[in-house]
């Protein structure tokens, strides 16, 4: 390993590693800086939000903005748990499905051979490299044109194709011994079978690593209740959070602010702690040794 030969040793920590450790110390305080800013933010209470001289770390802890936060749902006539609720069901749905749709296409596009493979692949790549914001006109169309306008597919159909999750499991499923498969066949397995118990098993990294990435997208989407959803009972929580922080009074709103942009972002490292030994192995083996 690459690690291995300038004296760095993944697995375990050793003296010699002090040094590196040392270089990216800077650069770890620097990322981890709005973090605690936006935690330390949505428990200030309104004293210590305008207080001056400033103060960067919160005196006197307050859950204020957080229970201002869940009344002002109440003034749209739709409760918080709403929000939170559609999200959830939304996220869960697109994630299994996607992973579950960009693992098999990974599969077929790596160890299948038929016409038209390449153009599917490079049709995947040039897909990765537009912003959801360029086919904004062509989805709209789409969700009209099939009726699923103000419905919860509306949320769900248009974040089904990750280009990136499939992009990411392929590449992994490339360096999978294609003996395996064959011995799947010998044995008599079907492709179902080989997929499910050879293939799935195999590539579980690279699955979290695909799930971590859609959930965040999933997670923090506002566009679908924006462009579909004129119905506020079926709007996610990322619309509701995001457009409620930019509407409220510039002083009053700071510390709500601050506490929708902390709810938003929990989830996202919490998943992200909890996947990060599956995603360190897809990012360093980028397959299997």
């Amino acid at each position: 390993m690459a690690l291995r030969k300038v004296g760095i040793n993944p697995s375990r920590f050793d003296k010699s590693q002090i040094k590196y450790y040392i270089i990216l110390a800077p650069f770890v305080a620097f990322m981890v800086l709005p973090i605690i800013f936006i935690v330390n933010h949505a428990f200030k209470p309104m004293g210590e939000l305008f207080a001056f001289p400033p103060t960067f770390f919160v005196k006197s802890p307050t859950l204020d903005n957080f229970e201002n936060l869940f009344k002002a749902s109440q003034q749209t006539n739709v409760p918080f748990s709403r929000y939170l609720f559609n999200s959830i069901v939304i996220t869960i749905i697109v994630v299994f499905v996607s992973v579950l749709i960009s693992s098999m296409a990974a599969y077929v596009l790596s160890k299948k051979e038929f016409r038209g493979k390449k153009w599917g692949l490079e049709l995947n790549n040039a897909a990765l490299m537009f912003v959801p914001t360029a086919v904004t006109i062509p989805r709209y169309l789409v969700i009209s044109v099939l009726g699923m306008e103000n419905t919860i597919l509306a949320h769900i159909l248009p974040l089904l194709a990750m280009p990136v999750g499939l992009f990411l499991i392929k590449q992994f499923i490339d360096q999978i011994p294609n003996e395996l498969i064959e011995a799947g066949y010998i044995d008599g397995a079907s492709e179902w079978t080989i997929f499910s118990k050879v293939i799935l098993p195999l590539i579980r990294p690279a699955i979290a690593t695909a799930a971590l990435l859609i959930f965040q997208v999933v997670w923090n989407n506002m566009e679908t209740s924006d462009l579909f959803i004129t119905d506020e009972a079926k709007r996610t929580l990322a619309f509701y959070l995001g457009t409620f922080a930019t509407q409220t009074n510039i002083v009053v709103g700071q510390g709500i602010a601050a506490a929708a942009s902390l709810i938003m972002f929990l989830p996202n490292i919490l998943l992200f702690v909890l996947l990060q030994s599956k995603v360190m192995n897809t990012m360093s083996h980028s397959g299997i040794k």
